[in-house]
């Protein structure tokens, strides 16, 4: 469990450098999202997982093409 910790708080720290340095639709914005709800989801906090599994997707909704692979898979 440490090591999902660890990888939640750097995770976490990235997105706000992100949060600073980019616009809100960024997809990389979108990625860190999900790279946050696939710790929770790997935790068994499906609930938070989804929390965050749903804002990547609402960013890669507006920042991508409708035929782009990373929406498909959000």
């Amino acid at each position: 469990m440490d090591d999902y910790s660890k990888a939640l708080e750097f995770y976490e720290k990235a997105l706000k450098i992100k949060e600073k340095a980019l616009p809100s639709n960024h997809p990389s914005l979108a990625t860190s999202y999900s790279n946050i709800g696939l710790v929770y989801d790997n935790m068994g906090d499906y609930s938070k997982a989804l929390e965050f599994y749903e804002k990547a997707h609402q960013i890669y909704e507006k920042a991508l093409p409708p035929n782009h692979p990373d929406l498909a898979t959000s």
